[in-house]
């Protein structure tokens, strides 16, 4: 044997080592074939024994359905229909028959091991005919009018059922309606309890109150316009009696004395005019009393002059420059203030007892009232002071008004005699100021009146007349004025320096 002779091939392909010679060989042990390899004779990952067992052991064919089963559920015999379960030899042809080419388009291999040939399921024809035919649309009648189920429902709802659901709208929509109301009053819990304050409506003023005086005087004091041609005048005027007596300033209605054919016209308040009717004037003192056909005007409430003191609270009501109903307030400034004017008539000058105040007073509020705080009347507003040329400018604070005293006791007169009888002295006099006494002095003696009787003499400057001091030619005249006509009155004079007290029995003028 040489030595390059081929040694045979071992067991696991190896050939063995040139120049060796050894016996058969085991494979070397590899310990994760020991662990994980596999059994001798298994080629692939199972057993074939395994299965080959299991097979032998399951049958060839499924099971027969019972008889009744099958009588109810397989194909009629008739039946060419496709079955979806077929032996593996059958091919399916157009017709739906078998070929026998042994070609499946269903399963593929016969070894498929996920088909059952055994099943008895059929691929069959639907239950019923389907009708391919489209059934015929009818045609629209295009001068048709449609209801309003059609329209909203498409016609599916009848009229009952439509008016039910009408009323169920209605319902609940009330009820909605309802509630919301009641959450909306009820509030939530953060405005709930908050009460906001309200003005009512009727506001309640004190008695005393400018604004409930006025809405009781007004009523009461009217608008007296006098027109002679084409010449007219505005003034004031107050209703003091219930049948229609207004009582107003002789300067207002003097162009109506001198002028028959002057007309007189009260305006009251609400905007009514009535014509007026002269009863009698008094120059003296500048008052005046007429008379309209009114049927239960409102009068004017009378109060009292000698109760009011420098401060009171007064109003003025009239018309000045012919603005009617106007208000102004202010106080009493003065009382028994002695004043004088000339006379319109070109008579006898005006004196009166005056009531000093700073209540607006202007043109045209003459004739007009002067009441206090309650809205009684204290004093009829005559005469104002003023910086303006002619007499023509406004007030300066500076009003006076005749007292309702005087005004009531003139006006009776008047409206019983229609004239007025003044007690008298029967003296010119004027005012006088020494260094040793003030007073009026005494210029002239009427023959045979109650002064000559009584001993005064001219040059005599009398100081007081009754209880009343006299510090001028004015108040000389309202100190007589506030006695009556023959009653026996005493007299201080000063004569050479020296003072003497007479009787003096007043007459008239």
């Amino acid at each position: 044997m040489s030595d390059n002779s081929q040694q045979p091939d071992r067991p696991d392909g190896r050939q063995g080592e040139q120049g060796v010679s050894r016996g058969p060989q085991p494979p070397a042990a590899d310990p994760a074939a020991v662990v994980f390899g596999r059994p001798a004779g298994v080629e692939g990952p199972f057993d074939p024994r395994q299965w080959d067992d299991a097979r032998s052991e399951q049958p060839s064919q499924a099971a027969q359905p019972p008889a009744s089963l099958a009588e109810a559920f397989s194909r009629d015999a008739s039946d060419d229909g496709v079955l979806l379960q077929r032996s593996p030899g059958e091919d399916v042809g157009e017709s739906g028959g078998t070929s026998g080419n042994g070609a499946s388009p269903l399963w593929g291999s016969a070894t498929d091991p996920w088909r059952n040939p055994g099943a008895g399921a059929v691929l069959g024809t639907p239950a019923l005919p389907q009708d391919t035919a489209e059934p015929a649309a009818e045609p629209v009648r295009q001068d048709r009018a449609f209801s309003l189920s059609e329209v909203v429902f498409g016609g599916r709802l009848r009229v009952s059922a439509l008016v039910v659901l009408a009323v169920a709208v209605l319902v609940v929509g009330s009820l909605g309606g309802v509630l919301g109301w009641f959450l909306t009053s009820q509030g939530n819990q953060l405005t709930r309890d908050v009460t906001l304050a309200q003005v009512d409506r009727a506001v309640e003023r004190p008695p005393g109150s400018v604004a409930n005086t006025v809405a009781k005087v007004s009523p009461a004091v009217v608008s007296v316009e006098v027109t002679s041609g084409q010449v007219g005048s505005v003034g004031s005027g107050v209703v003091i009696d219930r049948d229609g007596y207004i009582v107003t300033n002789d300067h207002v209605i003097a162009a109506a004395k001198s002028n028959p054919n002057a007309k007189i016209t009260a305006v009251f308040t609400d905007g009514s005019r009535v014509e007026a009717k002269l009863v009698g004037s008094d120059p003296k003192t500048d008052l005046a009393v007429l008379k309209v056909n009114v049927r239960n005007p409102t009068v004017i409430q009378l109060g009292t002059s000698e109760r009011l003191r420098p401060g009171d609270s007064v109003m003025a009501v009239g018309s000045p420059f012919g603005l009617e109903n106007t208000v102004t307030v202010g106080i009493v400034s003065a009382l028994h203030r002695p004043v004088t004017a000339p006379s319109e008539s070109g008579g006898t000058q005006v004196t009166y007892d005056a009531i000093q105040t700073d209540a607006a007073i202007n043109p045209g509020n003459s004739g007009g009232a002067l009441v206090d705080k309650n809205g009684a009347l204290v004093g009829i507003n005559s005469l104002i002071r003023t910086v303006g040329a002619g007499g023509q400018g406004g007030s300066i604070g500076l009003g006076f008004a005749i007292p309702v005293d005087d005004v009531v006791k003139i006006a009776e007169a008047l409206i019983a005699n229609g004239e007025v009888a003044h007690p008298a002295l029967g003296v010119s006099a004027a005012s006088v100021a020494a260094s040793s006494s003030a007073g009026a002095r005494v210029n002239a003696v009427a023959p045979g009146g109650p002064a000559q009787r009584a001993g005064i003499e001219e040059g005599d400057v009398i100081v007081q007349v009754g209880d009343r001091r006299v510090r001028n030619a004015a108040e000389l005249t309202v100190a007589v004025r506030e006695h009556r006509v023959g009653e026996l009155t005493q007299v201080k004079l000063v004569r050479g320096g020296r003072e003497l007290v007479v009787d003096v029995k007043l007459g008239s003028d």
